[in-house]
C-alpha cells in the first residue's frame, strides 16, 4: 500500500490510518495515542457539549474529538497538534467528514495557541503535562467553561467535578471556576509548594 492509499485510507478511517502511521512519528515527539471513538462519546457527552459551543483539543492527533463536536453538534472546534503529520491528517479527516469549514487544526505548541474563545477544552496528555497546562487554563478560560482529559487529571489541587471509569479508561471533567477563586487557589498551591 503506498502513502496516497494510506492517505485515502485516513479520510475514511482515522483509526486504521493513524495506526499504520505510527511507525513515522519522529521519536521526538510525544508519543500519540488514540481516544476510541466510544470514548470520543463519552468525552463531549461528560462535556455537556451543544450547538453553539467552541471545542478545543489541545494535542489534537488526527482531530476526531473536534470533528466529532462539529458532526454531532455544528460546533466550531480547533485542535493544535506539535505533529505536522498527525495536522494533516486531522485537516484530511475534517474535509473527508465534511466539517472543515467548521474546525481548524494548527500545527504548533499548545502553549502558544490562544484559548480563549473556548467554551470546552479536551486534552489527552500525560499527567505532567496537564500540571503544565493547567495554568494556561486558568488564565484564558472564561468562567463556566468545561474541561475533559482522559486518563490524567490535575492533581490534588483542582479535582474533578465528575470522574467516570470506564473500564481501564478515565474521563474527568473541571467547570471553570470565577477568577477570583481561581487567584485563591493558585495562592494556596503556591504556598503549599514554599
Amino acid at each position: 500500500m503506498n502513502r496516497r492509499d494510506l492517505m485515502l485510507l485516513g479520510a475514511v478511517s482515522p483509526w486504521v490510518f493513524t495506526e499504520a502511521r505510527a511507525s513515522d512519528i519522529p521519536k521526538r515527539l510525544p508519543p500519540y495515542v488514540l481516544t476510541t471513538p466510544t470514548l470520543v462519546g463519552h468525552m463531549l457527552r461528560l462535556a455537556n457539549v451543544r450547538p453553539g459551543d467552541i471545542v478545543y483539543d489541545l494535542g489534537c492527533g488526527d482531530g476526531r474529538i473536534v470533528i466529532e463536536a462539529a458532526k454531532r453538534f455544528g460546533c466550531e472546534g480547533y485542535g493544535v497538534d506539535i505533529n505536522p503529520q498527525a495536522v494533516a491528517v486531522a485537516r484530511a479527516n475534517a474535509k473527508a467528514a465534511g466539517v472543515d469549514k467548521f474546525v481548524k487544526f494548527t500545527h504548533g505548541d499548545l502553549f502558544d495557541l490562544d484559548i480563549s474563545r473556548a467554551t470546552v477544552v479536551t486534552l489527552y496528555l500525560f499527567a505532567e503535562m496537564n500540571l503544565r497546562v493547567k495554568p494556561k487554563l486558568f488564565r484564558e478560560l472564561a468562567e463556566g467553561a468545561r474541561v475533559v482529559s482522559h486518563d490524567f487529571d490535575m492533581g490534588k489541587g483542582w479535582p474533578p467535578a465528575k470522574q467516570y471509569d470506564f473500564g481501564t479508561d478515565a474521563i474527568y471533567l473541571w467547570t471553570m471556576p470565577p477568577r477570583a477563586e481561581r487567584t485563591l487557589q493558585q495562592r494556596g498551591e503556591e504556598a503549599g509548594k514554599a
